[in-house]
């Protein structure tokens, strides 16, 4: 993948980048409008003709993220309530469309162990880099090397193998936004430029389905059409969205 390498750190090493990008097999082309930025603390995307929307990055210490896990609901979200969360039963949970991980970090602060998948060479190396500055906290450290990892895979399509089976795969392709929210978040129009859309969505739910030992949540918007035209076990709404669920033994 083709995407504009730079290096804002100011460290003497310029090659840093560079080993990132090659591990992930990025290649430098500065033609493109999409740049991978090293700032001296962390990377970021940003849309170079567009440089108002600053820079997407991947901050599991963030404001917007710790008051989530402190007063968002914990175990009473609906979210947590779609893959199973009781009080005494936290399940594994394959997330197979991680994106920038804001939902496998709800439900890694709820209790449970996330695994995830994200195709996007670039995304998962933000992903990485979040990773890796979280997992180096102080306040959420600790349990974060615990619960939340990326594993080194792509997509379900091509590794339906993982071991051993999560008892939920969770799901949440992008979808087109309706045209009177497509500004709401510098961050969707950022990645929903980078990545598009996902055209071969419907192809996750038969591996998804077969490798989850409980059940397989989809996450869609509220007015969107079930996935693969497979119509859930159960539905959970919620203002903006619904979780579609499909039980293992249906």
């Amino acid at each position: 993948m083709r995407i504009c390498l730079l290096d804002e750190s100011g460290v003497i090493n310029k090659n840093n980048l560079s080993v990132l990008a090659a591990r992930w097999n990025l290649e430098h082309d500065n033609n493109t409008l999409m740049a991978l930025v090293m700032k001296p603390s962390h990377l970021e995307l940003r849309k170079r003709n567009e440089p108002l929307l600053g820079g997407v990055l991947v901050n599991f210490s963030s404001k917007t993220r710790s008051y989530r896990r402190n007063f968002g609901g914990g175990v009473k979200e609906a979210i947590s309530k779609s893959v199973g969360i009781k009080r005494d039963y936290y399940p594994s949970i394959l997330d197979a469309t991680a994106g920038l991980a804001r939902d496998a970090f709800v439900l890694a602060a709820c209790g449970c162990q996330v695994k995830m998948l994200e195709r996007n060479p670039v995304i998962s190396l933000l992903l990485e880099d979040g990773l890796r500055r979280g997992y180096a906290d102080l306040e959420i450290g600790s349990w974060l090397r615990e619960r939340l990892i990326l594993l080194n895979s792509s997509s379900l399509l091509v590794s339906s193998n993982i071991s051993p089976k999560p008892d939920v795969v969770y799901l949440d392709p992008m979808y087109p936004k309706k045209k009177k929210s497509a500004l709401v978040k510098k961050e969707m129009r950022i990645l929903q430029y980078l990545v598009g859309l996902d055209e071969d969505s419907d192809e996750l739910l038969k591996p998804a389905r077969a490798l989850a030992k409980n059940r397989v949540v989809v996450k869609r918007p509220h007015y969107a059409q079930s996935l693969a035209g497979t119509i859930s076990d159960k539905s959970i709404k919620t203002k903006k969205h619904r979780f579609d669920i499909y039980f293992s033994n249906s």
